[in-house]
């Protein structure tokens, strides 16, 4: 039986061109790079090249860009680490409903730690209300955390307006920007953000490496301590190779964006549309529309999230699995929770139905063949759970 990997939003593989390029670094240039030897010299080098090649990708300047782990630590350091620093501007910070786990949990710390958080809504179709944005901005409100896509729906949020509302009130705005990296090109200027994260593994790079963009002038506190790494602000010894194979993927993806994009934006479009005209009590959760560019609004254009009426979610998920096909219920970050999907509960979705959810989400390497297949079996997997 053929298996079809259609889970690309939780991760993707590593492309055969950035192994390549990383492997170097495991060998020849494996010094640490932040002794002053040769070794450490050609590792810094390493690192050096991939900053300005990650900042040129992103509109920003190298001494803006700092290396994670990955996207739930740039996550966790933009929020706190922005709050703690900016405190005396303000001590109110807004993060939409729909955020990531990582932004909601470094939310709560934050109001545990006496800062007053507020959840700005969202409709129906998993975009942000910006009249209820507006109305949330107050005078000590300090930072607002706004995702430009949704991981779980695809939902593009209106960014260009975020930002004019944040500027105009002095609010600084941190973007996560994990699950439009490689899927769209990302400007921080063009709307401006004040920080930005991102994440190699959903771009085909590497697992355990990311970054985060703090606009030049804008305090950030240091979330790791330890070291004089990253200008002294992330403590930790580089990871060299994970940091070459991110720039590396990134750079694959820009310059093959627009085929790769309308090749997945075709796949996906044609199963959505063939699901809910053929599957009974289908149900797309998210905006209708795909979208080639961020500032267009819509859907993103190589992702689906569907409820079916009379299927239990997870029992899907697991039929599903059995049959070849590897879909998810949403966030990979949640992934171990009972709970209903907080982002489609935010969106109106009953319990029965935010416990339903199930993500399809395409890739560079799938085929028109693989998404006939996973709709045939799709339709094996519904008709026998609505048959119990």
């Amino acid at each position: 039986m053929q298996r079809i990997y259609l889970d690309h939003a939780a991760t993707t593989p590593v492309d055969a061109r950035v192994l390549q390029k990383m492997l170097p670094c495991f060998t020849d240039h494996f010094g640490n790079a932040h002794s002053l030897h040769a070794f450490g010299r050609r590792a810094v080098a390493a690192v050096d090249a991939a900053r300005d090649a990650v900042a040129s990708l992103l509109g920003a300047k190298p001494q803006e860009i700092y290396f994670t782990s990955g996207g739930t630590e740039a996550d966790n350091w933009a929020l706190r680490g922005a709050v703690h620093a900016n405190a005396g501007r303000g001590r109110h910070v807004i993060i939409s409903a729909v955020e990531h786990p990582a932004v909601r949990a470094a939310a709560r710390l934050l109001a545990q730690e006496g800062f007053a958080v507020s959840a700005a809504p969202v409709g129906a179709d998993g975009v942000l209300d910006l009249a209820a944005f507006a109305g949330l901005l107050r005078g000590d409100t300090v930072l607002a955390a706004v995702m430009a896509v949704n991981n779980e729906t695809g939902a593009v949020q209106p960014l260009a307006e975020i930002s004019r509302l944040c500027r105009e009130r002095g609010v600084l705005l941190f973007c996560d920007a994990v699950q439009a990296a490689g899927a769209y090109v990302l400007d921080v200027n063009a709307p401006p953000v004040d920080l930005l994260s991102i994440s190699s593994h959903k771009f085909y790079g590497p697992k355990g490496v990311g970054a985060l963009y703090v606009r030049e002038g804008v305090r950030i506190a240091p979330l790791v301590a330890g070291g004089e790494q990253e200008r002294g602000l992330r403590g930790g010894t580089v990871n060299v190779p994970g940091i070459v194979g991110m720039a590396e993927a990134l750079t694959i993806a820009r310059a093959q964006l627009p085929e790769a994009q309308a090749r997945m934006a075709a796949l996906c479009e044609n199963f959505v549309r063939r699901a809910l005209h053929e599957i009974e009590g289908a149900q797309l959760n998210g905006p209708r529309t795909p979208c080639s560019s961020l500032a267009a609004g819509g859907r993103l254009y190589s992702l689906a999230n569907f409820t079916f009426a009379g299927a239990d979610g997870p029992a899907l998920l697991a039929l599903l699995d059995r049959l070849g096909v590897a879909a998810s219920g949403g966030s990979a970050c949640s992934s171990g929770s009972p709970e209903p999907s907080l982002v489609l509960r935010a969106m109106g979705r009953p319990d029965t139905l935010a416990r339903s959810g199930v993500r399809f989400s395409f890739g560079r390497e799938n085929t028109e063949e693989e998404a006939e297949e996973v709709l045939s079996r799709l339709k094996r997997a519904l008709a026998q759970l609505r048959a119990k």
